[in-house]
């Protein structure tokens, strides 16, 4: 009886994530992604500490330089595309 109580709350779970609204699911998710984006940013900023590792400020710019762009291509993907009329 207790498994069976335990599976229906499961699914009812299930099911109530479908009928979230769209809204409410980018919230839920994009939430849950930038999250784990911070945590993933704070642990690289654990490679800063000089005593166990050795780093150029080359290495540093290729870091940064690329996660730059990364962050520049996924905003760009929020905003609306422009799309140019072909006129003659």
């Amino acid at each position: 009886m207790k498994n069976n109580l335990i599976s229906n709350n499961i699914l009812s779970n299930i099911r109530g994530m479908n009928n979230e609204s769209r809204q409410e699911r980018f919230k839920r998710l994009a939430s849950k992604r930038t999250n784990a984006v911070i945590e993933k940013i704070r642990v690289l900023g654990n490679c800063a500490n000089r005593s166990p590792y050795e780093y150029s400020e080359d290495d540093i710019d290729k870091i940064f330089g690329t996660i730059t762009r990364e962050l520049q291509e996924t905003k760009a993907k929020f905003k609306p595309k422009r799309t140019k009329q072909f006129t003659l």
